[in-house]
């Protein structure tokens, strides 16, 4: 048997980041959620949801009841280096980074798109294939209510260039502070 491990949503500016778990053999699925606080200052900076990515990953493991030797394939992304070496020194198991495709890739991001409708945002139907296009949209709907800024990654550098608003809650705060 085998799991592969994939991740969605780490290149998207709402909501964290959903990773799932997979096991062809059986078509068992389970995924885990690093919230997006891990991508808010001061967290983003200090690089902790590379952390919680790997707690996610173990708990996944765990639920799937992971075996002795059991390969884990494990998606290239950045977000999983400090997960891959983890489970080497912690796992009998071979781990191999790996490009994911096929079902554990649409399931994790079907995991994915179900999070960030929940909160409200419809995204746009190209958005692999037109990443500009979906980060724009996405910005647009954080500009239209401030109050979703919690929903988003804020600890990009490059966002602020974009002219973000903050949230009401802290515009409220300088308010009175100002009175």
């Amino acid at each position: 048997m085998t799991i592969v491990i994939d991740d969605a949503g780490s290149g998207d500016l709402l909501f964290g980041v959903v990773i799932g778990a997979y096991r062809p053999e059986t078509s068992e699925f389970k995924y885990g959620v690093v919230s997006v606080r891990f991508f808010q200052r001061p967290n983003f900076h200090r690089k902790k949801y590379l952390k919680q990515a790997s707690e996610v990953v173990f708990e996944l493991l765990k639920e799937l009841k992971l075996e002795s030797k059991e390969p884990v394939l494990i998606c290239q992304g950045y977000i999983f280096d400090e997960t891959v070496e983890a489970l080497k020194q912690e796992t009998d198991s071979e781990i191999q980074k790996v490009r994911v495709t096929g079902e554990p890739q649409r399931l994790t991001e079907t995991a994915y798109l179900d999070e960030i409708r929940n909160l409200g945002y419809n995204p746009i139907k190209e958005r692999e294939e037109k990443r500009g296009k979906s980060f724009f949209h996405m910005l647009r709907w954080l500009k239209e209510t401030p109050e979703r800024l919690k929903y988003a990654k804020t600890g990009w550098p490059a966002l602020s260039k974009y002219k973000v608003p903050r949230p009401l809650v802290t515009l409220k705060k300088r308010s009175k502070h100002n009175s």
